[in-house]
Parts: structure tokens; sequence; C-alpha cells
């Protein structure tokens, strides 16, 4: 069941939302703990098994993970942490990627006249974000951070909660806990707040990622031998929109969905296409995912703390296992060994610093945007040569067009939202796009927000209505 869904649209969330606001204030975390395991088994079946296993296995661990004057060394507590954060790796590990490593080894042996069976597992929805979850949890809680949570429907709510349990934002545990016990005063007010945020994101991903689907699609299923400059580049650059469209359309309805339920969840994204640095953009691009790593993997690796040799390993293992994150695939792994590689030259070099000249800050900034550019193209394509090939046109200028079948989905109404997209992602924020549609301190421009927002909502929701969406491109990871 997607956000954009009618069912969830039209049924689901008003449901939900009507029930937490006319039922008694301490029953909000039971309905948002038994809607999110609905949400879930609409969507993900037998899976909830899976998941239902995993957060049991993580709630008794909880307790037994804090301090206590019969472990004064913490000896038992760490093995414990171990054992519950090796149960939940292996889980990810089995069920995400036991089929890739199964096809290496089986692709090895077939050169030996060897035939080594291939593991077909269907990845369970959202395993990725909630096996992080449940990490977030047990080691805040064996760091002090936070108290462990007696209330199994506090802690399913936190686990399940439907806005962010298929696609995030990853909310570690610190910092919503403070929130699970709370009860709400203001449940107007809240869904007053997080239902523009909502329309926003469907905004977001309605009409412009969706519509750009179909044109990128087409220029990255060019056959090779047809592939040109204009192809590589046009969806290059669609994938670029689509992508951030489509994804921070999706954080914005979760932050949104959550507001309305009365929890604050963590921002997701920051203008990231308007970074001057590759290091920039990594703290504003997914920066749920940024900073679980750093809390997580990188700071208990030691961090920047040990020299520039140990800080460019840390950054190196951190990026390896963020591309390999995203799927068992070797061109997530490329497409994060290569923004390792670039945080690694950025450090080394001086270059993460921020320019102070501003004609250096534009070359700055369109340079980043190319080296992300070009990432992506590894992000989206099926295979590594047909990524190779894509950049290989893209580096060398030729004469050739788009092609029938790009040319067929350009449409005139795709090529207006392409535009428009370029416009507000690429241009400053200041003063081209940020009096009329970010800042909300002068009236014309909340005004016109206001206009803008009304239109575009109407006509999402007759897209949504005519069934012309697409299930969110991070739902895969």
């Amino acid at each position: 069941m997607s956000f954009i869904s009618p069912l969830f649209l039209w049924y689901f969330m008003p449901a939900v939302l009507l029930a937490v606001l006319v039922c008694p204030r301490s029953w909000r975390n039971g309905i948002v703990a038994v809607g999110s395991l609905l949400f879930y088994t609409i969507g993900a079946g037998s899976w909830l098994l899976l998941l239902l296993g995993c957060m049991v296995v993580n709630f008794f661990a909880g307790p037994l993970l804090e301090a206590s004057p019969w472990d004064m060394h913490g000896k038992r507590r760490k093995r414990i942490l171990i054992t519950v954060i090796a149960f939940d790796v292996t889980m990810l590990l089995i069920w995400k990627y036991a089929g890739f490593a199964t096809q290496q080894i089986a692709a090895v042996t077939h050169w030996f006249g060897g035939d080594f069976p291939v593991a077909n597992l269907v990845v369970p929805i959202g395993i990725s974000f909630y096996t992080f979850h449940h990490i977030s949890y047990v080691v805040d809680i064996y760091r002090g951070e936070r108290h462990a949570l007696r209330n199994p429907i506090a802690f399913a709510a936190y686990i399940a909660m439907f806005p962010q349990l298929v696609a995030g934002p990853i909310v570690r545990y610190r910092e919503i806990a403070d929130q699970l016990p709370q009860l709400r005063s203001h449940r107007l007010d809240d869904i007053a707040a997080g239902f523009p945020r909502f329309a926003l994101g469907l905004c977001k991903k309605a009409i412009i990622a969706d519509s750009l689907s179909p044109m990128v699609d087409a220029c990255f299923a060019t056959p090779s031998e047809h592939m040109t400059f204009a192809t590589a580049w046009l969806g290059a650059i669609g994938y670029t929109l689509q992508l951030f469209f489509d994804f921070s359309g999706y954080s914005d309805m979760a932050i949104g969905l959550g507001r309305m339920l009365g929890f604050r969840l963590p921002e997701n994204f920051a203008r990231p296409y308007s970074s001057v640095t590759i290091t920039e953009f990594w703290r504003r691009w997914h920066m749920s995912l940024s900073r679980w790593f750093r809390d997580y993997v990188y700071i208990p690796l030691g961090g920047n703390r040990n020299g520039a040799g140990h800080t460019y390993r840390n950054l190196c293992v951190v990026f390896v296992l963020t591309g390999f994150w995203h799927g068992a695939q070797w061109t997530f792994l490329v497409w994060g060994c290569f923004h390792g590689a670039l945080l690694v030259i950025e450090r080394a070099f001086g270059f993460d610093l921020e320019p102070a000249n501003r004609w250096t800050r534009i070359a700055r900034r369109a340079l980043t945007m190319v080296l992300v550019v070009f990432g992506w193209v590894f992000f989206k394509s099926a295979d590594l040569p047909r990524a190779l090939n894509m950049i290989g046109h893209m580096l060398l200028p030729d004469f050739g067009g788009l092609g029938d079948a790009v040319e067929s989905a350009l449409t005139n109404q795709r090529l207006v939202i392409l535009i428009a997209a370029l416009a507000v992602v690429f241009l400053p924020s200041h003063p081209v796009t940020g009096p009329l549609l970010e800042s909300s301190r002068s009236k014309p421009a909340n005004a016109l927000r206001f206009g803008i927002m009304t239109v575009g909502l109407v006509y999402a929701a007759i897209l949504v209505a005519t069934g012309t969406f697409s299930p969110f491109l991070y739902y895969q990871f």
C-alpha cells in the first residue's frame, strides 16, 4: 500500500487520523501500532512474521542492555548487544544479500565446471529500514542515552510506525524516545501543521517525479548501440530530478504524516543540489541515513580522531556499506565507492572547505552537481556495462538525436515539468525561488505558495484517482 494509492489516501489515512483525533489521548500509540502493522500486512503479507520476530528479539533485549549494579564492567551487556546486533544484521544479510552472494559464487564455480545453487529470495519490504531502527534502539540503550521501553505497544509504534516503516526517514531511537509517552494536547494543531507538508510531498511525487519517469526509463532503456550524447545527458539529468522529487516527496509525506499523528520525525533533505562540495552534499542528502552511519559506524570506527589514514579508511568503509545498503548489485557498490573516493579526495586536498570567493563557489557548485549526476547513472543503471556505456556517451559529444522511443516519451508537458524542476532545484534559493516558494516572511509569498499548493494538490489528486502514479523509488531498498 503506497502513500499515493487511492486505498491509502481515501480510506486508510483518514481512518487512522480520525481514530487518533476522537479516541482518548492515551490510545495514540496503540492506534499507530495496530494501524502500522495492518499497513505492513497489506503490502508485505506474510513478511509481517519476520518483522514481528525481529521486534520480539530487540524488545526483550532492551531492558537487559541497561546498566545495572550486577554488571559493573558491562561485559554481560556487551555480549547481549553483540548478539542482538549480529541477529539483526544476519536477518538483513540472509534476506537481502544471500541471492547476490550465491550468484557470485555460482558464476565463479561455473568457470570450473561446477553448479552452485543460487538462492532466489524475495527481499522483505522495508527490512533495510527497520533493521537500522532496531540497531539504533539497542545501541542507544546500551550507551545510556535513553531507557528501554517496557511497553510493547510503544515499542511497536516506534519500529513499525507506518510513515517511516518502508522508506524512512531513518529515525534514531534517541530522536523519538521522549515523544512516545507524551500525551497530545493539541491534536488539531498537529493535523493542521502536518497536512501541508504531506500535500507538498504528494505534489512532488505525483506531478513531477512520476511525470519524468517514462522519459527517464526510455533514456536508460536505450540500447548501447543507439545511445547518444543527448539521450545520455537527458536521462542522467532527468533521473537526478526524478529521484530527488520522488524521495524528498516521500520524506515530506512521511514527516507530515508523523506530525499529524503527534510525532516530529527528523528532516531528510536540505536542498542537496545547492551543495558546493560532495562533503556538503552528504550533509544535505538523505540526512537521516548519513547521521545513522556517522553515529553507529563512522564514530565507533574512530571517526577522524586517529589521523588522516584512519579517517580515509573509515570514510571508505562507511560508503562501501552505504552503497551495498541500497541494494545487492555491483552498481550500488561502485556508486558508494565513487562518493567515498570523492570525499577522501576533498578532505585530503582541503576541497571540503567552502570557498569564500563567489565565482569559485559557483564553479564548485557546478562541478559538484556534475559529479553527483555521474554518480546517479550508476545508481539507476541495471548493470555496470550499461552504466559505463552511458557515461562514455556523456563524456564524448556526438551529433546523434534522441531516438524515437525517447522523443515519444518527451512530451511537451514533460518538457515543461523538466524545465520547471530544473529551475526549482538548480537556481539559488535567494532571491529566485526563496521568496516565492520557501520564505514564510512575506504575505505575497505566502499567498502565492498557498495558491500553488492548492492547484497542485487538486491536480495530484486527479492523477492519483486516474491511476497515473508509480511506486516510490526507495521502496526497493
